[in-house]
């Protein structure tokens, strides 16, 4: 069943501070809630961009009180280094968010990869069938589209499993400029924008 991991209040609304799980992220988030039996005071956390990682990421910040680093690929990786001993000097929790692990990361640094390497990993997968709807209904949300549950399922075993792809089907409704979503019109907006599956695109409801 689809769980919601929410900031506290007093940062952004509500819709922006809700982290759906289901079985795609659900070990990565029962890895953070057993931080205090990490083996180091740091952990890598890797997934898709647009997979809600870095939410993740500042909710567990929010209870724990950790360092994040986001992008990490995109830091220096001697502050990186630096940033990983002072977590355990610290006993204070790292979190390190990245699109990959290494060697798919590619670490330069030989004292930095032997203690990513040591780090707990955690990894966010693809969406699962049961996280789509759920996607869905919030990316429509945010947009303003009214969706039926008939409508949210037509789509969700229609498109392509992955959170790109599930904004990009709201970007394109709300183009559409029809708020109340029906089969007919989203087949033929999401036809025009090459966003339903090969296998379903010609498919007659």
């Amino acid at each position: 069943m689809t769980q919601q991991l929410r900031l506290p209040l007093g940062l952004p609304e509500a819709s922006e501070t809700e982290f759906l799980v289901g079985e795609s992220n659900l070990r990565a988030v029962q890895q953070l809630e057993r931080w205090a039996t990490w083996p180091v005071m740091a952990a890598l956390l890797v997934g898709p961009r647009k997979s809600g990682r870095s939410l993740l990421a500042r909710i567990f910040a929010a209870k724990t009180g950790a360092t994040i680093i986001d992008d990490a690929e995109r830091m220096r990786e001697a502050d990186i280094f630096h940033a990983w001993n002072q977590a355990q000097a610290d006993h204070r929790p790292l979190l390190i968010v990245a699109d990959a692990a290494p060697p798919a990361w590619v670490v330069r640094l030989p004292d930095l990869r032997s203690r990513l390497a040591a780090s707990p990993l955690l990894e966010i997968g693809p969406p699962d069938d049961s996280l789509i709807p759920q996607l869905l209904e919030r990316a429509f949300a945010r947009h303003l589209l009214h969706a039926k549950p008939d409508v949210i399922a037509w789509i969700a075993k229609r498109v392509e499993r992955s959170h790109i792809a599930v904004l990009r089907v709201a970007d394109a409704l709300e183009t559409e400029g029809t708020q109340r979503l029906s089969i007919p019109t989203v087949r033929a907006t999401l036809e025009a924008a090459s966003l339903l599956t090969q296998s379903d695109a010609s498919e007659i409801e």
